[in-house]
């Protein structure tokens, strides 16, 4: 968990809001934020089509959200039911920057990792390069 202070704005409001995000990092990848479900505004996550698998946290569920009668698709994703060693993901969920209106940590704006597959939040203090631009599907 880390306390940085992470908020996520869509539709002109902050629907998530959290000092209790947890920070997962991977190998070539800028750091994901996952937030608390109770830290997320009521009624504006909706289950969406699809799902993948990631061969380290297991499968992934995608969120629509809803905000005044608006649906923005597959902006977030979980692991309801993560595999063993990444129960602490269970009961949160990480926003794209990329599909939202603002993310933020510690009010500073972050700018989406490219491709939009992995959906990195990249800050002023993260240094790459990372994975998802042209070129980098082998890494």
């Amino acid at each position: 968990m880390t306390p940085r202070r992470v908020v996520v704005e869509l539709g002109g409001r902050a629907v998530a809001a959290t000092d209790r995000a947890v920070r997962v990092c991977e190998t070539s990848h800028p750091p994901v934020y996952y937030v608390p479900r109770e830290d997320v505004a009521d009624g504006v996550l909706e289950r969406a089509a699809g799902a993948s698998w990631c061969e380290w946290k297991g499968a992934a569920t995608y969120w629509d959200a809803v905000v005044d009668g608006r649906r923005y698709p597959a902006v977030a994703w979980s692991y309801e039911q993560p595999t063993a060693g990444y129960e602490h993901l269970r009961s949160a969920v990480a926003f794209y920057p990329s599909k939202v209106d603002r993310a933020l940590v510690d009010g500073e704006q972050v700018r989406a990792q490219a491709g939009d597959f992995y959906g990195g939040w990249i800050t002023g203090d993260v240094v790459g390069p990372f994975k998802g631009e042209p070129g980098t599907l082998g890494w």
